[in-house]
């Protein structure tokens, strides 16, 4: 999924800042689980998250466009299973379907 591995701006809680999108499903100590959904040609907000497990439940065709203003467009099947680094983006749905992706935070 996201490819930064460059530290970057924190821009926000998406469960803050887009509660439309992004739903905690489960929290504690060690991890928070949150739900993520997105309907066709749905955008978000400049929003960060920390490092983290994301496990697609749909296939995926989204853009994340960074603080730096560089854009990437990630593909993901269902079932795969991605770690990413923590990372700020704003995440654009480009496909013509829904998506909808677990995502496991770690906190240290």
């Amino acid at each position: 999924m996201a490819t930064a591995r460059v530290p970057q701006p924190n821009a926000g809680d998406p469960v803050k800042v887009d509660s439309r999108h992004y739903t905690v499903e489960f929290e504690n100590e060690r991890v928070r689980v949150v739900r993520i959904k997105y309907g066709p040609g749905e955008k978000s907000v400049m929003h960060s998250h920390p490092e983290s497990v994301a496990v697609f439940l749909t296939d995926a065709h989204a853009r994340f466009t960074y603080p730096d203003g560089r854009a990437e467009d990630i593909n993901a099947s269902a079932g795969t299973v991605q770690h990413m680094d923590a990372f700020t983006h704003l995440p654009e749905n480009v496909s013509k379907n829904s998506f909808e992706v677990i995502q496991i935070e770690l906190k240290r």
